[in-house]
């Protein structure tokens, strides 16, 4: 039902930034947070960020604390992912997601990809070293 648009990847040279965005669009949009996932060739789908639409609470992996933000714009149902002092490390294809319950707040499942609902195409960031 949800429709999500990624933009922003590149290619882009280690310790430059890249900021991605998300449009979320759809008849009886109700989301409740958003997420970021990346895959690299050969890997698992992982966590990356998320954020609750009515708080702004933030998740982040561990391996991009520090470095990646993620923020939202209600009005405009779109997701940022700010990612600055990119790594060879960081180079995968990234993948917005929608989930549309609260998850009762877990911090647990909202790093799970099979909590989310409705998911975007990706868009590819490769960083070289």
């Amino acid at each position: 039902q949800v429709q999500l648009v990624e933009s922003g990847g590149g290619l882009v040279q280690a310790g430059a930034s890249l900021r991605l965005s998300c449009a979320a669009s759809g008849r009886a949009f109700s989301s409740y947070l958003m997420g970021w996932f990346r895959q690299a060739p050969g890997n698992e789908r992982e966590f990356v960020a998320a954020i609750t639409w009515a708080g702004g609470n933030t998740y982040y992996a561990d391996s991009v604390k520090g470095r990646f933000t993620i923020s939202r714009d209600n009005a405009k149902n779109t997701v940022y992912l700010q990612m600055n002092s990119l790594k060879p490390e960081d180079t995968a294809v990234y993948y917005c997601a929608d989930c549309k319950n609260s998850l009762y707040g877990s911090n647990t499942r909202v790093r799970r990809a099979d909590e989310y609902d409705y998911w975007g195409q990706g868009t590819q960031v490769t960083v070289s070293s």
